[in-house]
């Protein structure tokens, strides 16, 4: 009986050795199809890939400044685009948690200053899925509230003036109350100046140079402008599906499927609240793409593997392209799609 069960713990401790092995193997593999992709595509920024909290692959390749030839570090902080969008999704989805605001509610309940009589058919849900219509504070809508998608910073924006009438607090208060909470302590709404390593942002020009732009913060900050780098990006997405940041049904709706839109880089995808996904790929990759001027980025979450990518470059080039502008977060994310 004693041998017998000897025998059994040792299969058992063989198997485990040899699936750790092959597990292992793989992370070799693909770390190696990495380093390819950022050789070939002559990258200039930073990869981070990490298994639960276990470091996978973690990079910093080129330059923070390339007139200086200042040597990127992976603790660099660059403008993460509409990755934005799905802070402000959470910072408006807590006060939901929190029994303040209504999804269904029409915005007329919060935005009473806007003078157009469409804000008492437009809701919280179609300012957070782009189903809106609004083009312009001060023109009609362009299409009836729910009947399509239409791609919109201004209704993040919107969303950030209705959290600050709901709590009395400035959007970049509320957002930089979040961040200590959870020790976010590299990521920053763009009008507090504590961040300290903001790398510069390069754009091709017609030439073929890269040049430094100087309106890569232009942007609503709700929409495409907070400041953030790899190690806070990997723990954000943690926290978020992990149900830390809200609880767990909300973060269900965070991952439903409420808009189609046909996407510059991906084809068709599907919308959440400030997350994007291929149809039936919300447990698979769900994460979003950013572009500021001169910031390329993406974080992406992997819940069947429980990988966590954030790939953020300060070199935009072939800018008339921009599935050549992502290529490297394209190429990197179609490696994890196992």
């Amino acid at each position: 009986m004693k041998i017998s069960l000897i025998i059994l713990i040792f299969a058992f401790f063989m198997t485990f050795q040899i699936f750790g092995q092959g597990k292992q193997h793989n992370y070799v593999k693909l770390t190696a199809k990495i380093d390819s992709i950022l050789v070939t595509h002559n990258f200039n920024g930073v990869v981070s890939l990490f298994a639960d909290t276990t470091s996978i692959y973690s990079n910093a390749i080129g330059f923070s400044d390339l007139g200086n030839k200042t040597k990127l570090d992976y603790n660099d902080q660059f403008v993460i685009g509409s990755i934005s969008k799905q802070i402000t999704a959470v910072l408006l989805l807590r006060e939901y948690d929190k029994g303040n605001i209504g999804l269904n509610d029409t915005i007329a309940k919060y935005l009473t200053e806007i003078n157009q009589s469409w804000i008492k058919e437009i809701t919280i849900h179609q300012l957070l899925t782009h189903t809106h219509g609004i083009v312009e504070l001060d023109k009609p809508l362009q299409f009836v509230p729910g009947s399509k998608f239409q791609y919109s910073q201004l209704g993040y924006e919107l969303l950030a003036q209705i959290l600050e009438n709901i709590t009395g607090k400035s959007f970049e208060e509320l957002a930089t109350e979040l961040f200590d909470q959870y020790e976010l302590e590299n990521t920053f709404h763009p009008n507090n100046k504590q961040y300290k390593n903001l790398v510069k942002g390069y754009e091709e020009s017609k030439n073929g140079a890269l040049e430094f732009t100087d309106h890569s913060l232009e942007n609503y900050a709700a929409a495409g402008s907070f400041i953030s780098n790899a190690h806070d990006l990997i723990k954000w997405n943690a926290l978020l599906h992990s149900n830390k940041l809200v609880k767990k049904e909300t973060l269900a709706l965070m991952k439903t499927k409420y808009a189609t839109r046909i996407h510059p880089i991906f084809g068709t995808v599907e919308y959440g609240y400030g997350l994007i996904f291929k149809e039936g790929e919300q447990d698979n990759q769900i994460g979003a793409l950013g572009y500021a001027p001169g910031f390329v980025s993406a974080s992406y979450y992997y819940p069947r593997s429980k990988l966590n990518l954030v790939i953020l470059e300060n070199t935009a080039n072939n800018l008339n392209d921009f599935r050549q502008v992502f290529i490297v977060h394209t190429e990197i994310m179609e490696l994890l799609k196992w």
